[in-house]
């Protein structure tokens, strides 16, 4: 009965708190195409020294020193594919690089993070929009979404 009041209690002071295990839930459903690419190209990298974890507040299992690419990470669905050794290290954002003003450093993994949810809304649409957008550059909505959301917590979403 003790057990019953206090879960009640909970779920009056966290009202969406009950919602919110099922709402991720359909995201990561929805971006499982994504995922699997994602575990896909995770996969062969293990076999050349990648290794694997997961970051639940990222919502992403990550894999750390993948060997292709040009450095820093690319988000599939729930899974970042990153050459470094941690996702906690700061970085210049799109418009710093293409020297569009002197904005302050962001960290990698809320920079990823903002890819996840914006992948866990847009699902199988994502990639295909992100190209549309631009790809990977500083005039694409989805990266300059994502380095917004790496400086203040918030405005992931691209519109």
């Amino acid at each position: 009965m003790a057990a019953d009041a206090g879960r009640g209690q909970l779920s009056e002071r966290h009202p969406r708190r009950w919602l919110r295990t099922p709402v991720l839930a359909l995201g990561m459903l929805w971006a499982l195409p994504n995922t699997v690419l994602g575990l896909i190209g995770g996969g062969v990298g293990l076999a050349f020294g990648a290794h694997v974890h997961l970051r639940r507040g990222d919502m992403a299992l990550v894999f750390h020193r993948w060997p292709w690419g040009p450095g820093g990470a690319i988000t599939l669905g729930n899974v970042i594919l990153h050459t470094g050794d941690t996702l906690d290290s700061p970085c210049v954002t799109y418009a710093h690089r293409a020297g569009h003003g002197d904005e302050p450093h962001i960290l990698l993994s809320d920079h990823e993070r903002a890819h996840v949810y914006q992948y866990m809304a847009l699902g199988p649409l994502f990639l295909p929009l992100y190209l549309v957008c631009g790809g990977v550059s500083v005039r694409n909505r989805f990266e300059r979404a994502a380095d917004r959301y790496a400086m203040t917590g918030h405005g992931w979403w691209p519109w």
